[in-house]
């Protein structure tokens, strides 16, 4: 039971990302006594074309203290605009019956971005976790900095993204490097076994290469997400003999129009591919450390999978600007790129490059990093109002 005077912590998740990166830090926060937890589930949580990944969130332990729904209808840049506007009730509402001392979110998502300033007006603090970080291809690098300036307290997973988020004007005192909570993940969980994911999946990996594969809009790019991934199922289809695990794109503008694609594609090819609208945390993981490839324009591919030594092939913009580390290759989106950057990763001189598990976004202890950082910055509340630090 806890303490009626536990503080109260807010934690927003609106996609199967980043519950599982959230979920360690809400299980640690969860044991102690002087901290209550609501989790508060939202967007792609909620819809059955996406996995209904709140089902995830209750079968980790934990209820479900509110809901935020933010419908998209249409697949158009307005109707996340008009999504946002629903998040922003949707959150209002919540945490005006919470009532809760802090939110803690995570990254840079437009239905973030709505929740975030909901918070921040309702003067509420915001933990912001994953701030500082560039990926120039989709308009989460602009929501990622918004957010950043409606929050309180950062939580970076590189030296040099805590420098940028200084740089935006933040107190150096309440910007903390834990490094990444993916990276943790991929040395801390537990795993499920080649024969378990493949007996999930329904096929048999037998020795044979496995690619892990998602690929979402890249809602900075003129080109259009339908051809893009056309030109990288084409390259696909060149690697009969690998395995090949799709996961569904999120629902950003343009997401809707990849899942037809990807279908036709896994249908076409039921001996060696297989797609599926979430794989939930532990089987993804668990699919990143059997994997010799990850291929998309996934953040995770960028600072996950080096972690669980898989190569990656960053396929287009999306990811531009992120650190990476040297078993990532980064290739334009057409069909004949694509294959030649495949045919790279899966060479020897990749596999034992990757196979060192070297990443830049490692850091020891970041679970307790983390914590401590939460459970410091809650016991200090209430905190003066926010003031721009000027670097020198």
């Amino acid at each position: 039971m806890k303490d009626s005077s536990a503080v109260r912590l807010c934690i927003v998740t609106t996609t199967r990302a980043d519950w599982g990166l959230l979920l360690p830090v809400a299980r640690e926060l969860s044991k102690r006594d002087d901290v209550k937890i609501d989790v508060v589930a939202g967007n792609m949580h909620l819809l059955e074309r996406y996995g209904h990944t709140i089902d995830e969130i209750t079968a980790s332990g934990f209820d479900i203290a509110g809901r935020i729904p933010c419908d998209v209808e249409g697949d158009s840049d307005a109707s996340r605009v008009l999504a946002m506007a629903k998040a922003m009730q949707g959150a209002a509402e919540v945490f005006d019956r919470l009532r809760p001392d802090a939110v803690l979110l995570l990254g840079d998502r437009y239905e973030m971005l709505a929740i975030a300033s909901a918070a921040a007006t309702m003067h509420l603090p915001i933990i912001h976790i994953a701030g500082g970080e560039i990926s120039e291809g989709a308009l989460d690098d602009c929501y990622r900095h918004a957010i950043t300036k409606l929050s309180t307290l950062h939580l970076t997973a590189t030296e040099e993204y805590r420098r940028r988020v200084m740089q935006l004007g933040e107190d150096p005192s309440r910007v903390v490097n834990t490094g990444a909570i993916g990276v943790w993940n991929a040395f801390n969980i537990p795993l499920l076994s080649a024969d378990e994911l493949g007996a999930w999946l329904g096929i048999d990996f037998d020795g044979r290469k496995v690619a892990s594969v998602t690929f979402h809009p890249a809602t900075n790019d003129s080109a259009s997400p339908r051809e893009q991934v056309k030109a990288l199922t084409a390259a696909l289809a060149q690697f009969p003999d690998m395995i090949q695990v799709i996961s569904f794109p999120n629902n950003d503008a343009g997401g809707e129009s990849i899942i037809p694609v990807l279908e036709e594609y896994a249908a076409a090819h039921p001996g060696n591919v297989r797609a599926v609208s979430s794989l939930g945390m532990v089987r993804y993981q668990s699919l990143l450390h059997i994997a010799n490839v990850v291929i998309g324009n996934s953040s995770s591919g960028i600072v996950e999978a080096p972690s669980a030594g898989a190569v990656t092939v960053d396929v287009g913009v999306r990811q531009k600007g992120r650190m990476a580390a040297d078993s990532v290759i980064h290739c334009e989106p057409t069909e004949t790129a694509i294959r030649e950057a495949i045919g790279k990763a899966l060479s020897p001189e990749y596999q034992q490059l990757a196979a060192k598990k070297e990443n830049p976004y490692y850091k020891p202890d970041t679970l307790r990093l983390m914590t401590e950082a939460i459970t410091d910055f809650l016991h200090s509340l209430p905190v003066p109002s926010k003031k721009f630090y000027d670097l020198c």
